[in-house]
């Protein structure tokens, strides 16, 4: 009998590889994936998404040139190309669902990157007939991960400090932004909380707040920008708002190890009244755990 990989273990095995061999994804990998994908078509939001595998060409390949470092990939076999329709909140959802892709395709063993570019015109459009009130806001690599990484990617990952993340008391709050959350008081919510911060992000920015009400079980998610990143990605390259994606990637780890640990709960729009708001922050949902 085949024992489910906890998703903790997932969430910590995966990271944005960028050096993969040139063996093709087995057909039995694919069989799979092209399953989950057929059936992940929407986020907390109700936004529907849609999801296709396909071989990497060379025309693709030359399409993440735009990217610059982004595109800096080595060998990929594959691609996960998604695309979304308009919404408020379509971008969360996509990040959401891409997101759960991404995690099952390590279940699996495949290695994956996370590619936020200009996309809606591309090869990759073509390839998944993208219709008139979509975008592509995100596409990721996919393949069998190489013993050894380029030093393109060591040099990379090195410079944007991959493998660093913001300390648990500048994230997560109790009541207010003012008052940090001991990694005590919350108890069992320790460990989605946990894989919320680990999660991967643009830039590596990490841009998810969460507050706890004290003795419930309300997680109030927010979204605190990077100032100018937005600006400069979409002057520059035409980039969606990937700090709202990010946002989609958090409730994505949060919701899956929740589920995964034995806890009960949903998403809810209500934005609390909790006070001062710290300047580049807005309220994004909730998630509401039964007590």
């Amino acid at each position: 009998m085949t024992v489910k990989q906890p998703v903790t273990e997932v969430i910590r095995k995966r990271y944005s590889c960028r050096t993969y061999t040139k063996s093709p994804i087995s057909e039995d990998q694919q069989i799979s994936l092209k399953s989950f994908l057929s059936e992940n078509l929407t986020g907390p939001f109700g936004t529907r998404v849609r999801f296709k595998l396909t071989a990497a060409t060379a025309a693709e390949k030359n399409d993440l040139k735009n990217l610059g470092t982004y595109g800096v990939i080595k060998n990929t076999p594959g691609f996960i190309i998604g695309a979304v329709k308009g919404g408020p909140n379509n971008l969360e959802d996509f990040g959401y669902a891409m997101e759960k892709n991404i995690l099952f395709a390590t279940r699996l063993g495949l290695g994956t990157c996370w590619l936020g570019g200009t996309f809606t015109k591309s090869t990759f459009a073509d390839e998944i007939r993208v219709e008139p009130a979509e975008s592509i806001p995100a596409v990721a690599a996919i393949g069998n991960i190489a013993p050894r990484r380029s030093l393109i990617e060591k040099t990379m990952r090195f410079g944007a400090g991959a493998d660093n993340r913001k300390q648990w008391e500048t994230l997560f709050f109790e009541n207010m932004f003012t008052c940090p959350l001991s990694n005590k008081s919350s108890e069992k919510w320790n460990i989605p909380l946990e894989m919320v911060r680990i999660g991967p992000s643009a830039s590596n920015r990490q841009p998810w707040r969460i507050i706890k009400e004290t003795d419930n079980n309300r997680f109030h998610f927010y979204m605190q920008r990077s100032k100018g990143y937005k600006t400069r990605n979409s002057i520059l390259f035409g980039m969606a708002d990937l700090q709202r994606v990010d946002m989609g990637i958090a409730m994505c780890h949060f919701e899956m190890t929740a589920v995964d640990i034995g806890i009960v709960g949903k998403w809810h729009f209500e934005i609390p009244n909790i006070g001062k708001i710290p300047k580049q922050t807005t309220y994004v949902v909730s998630w509401v755990g039964k007590e």
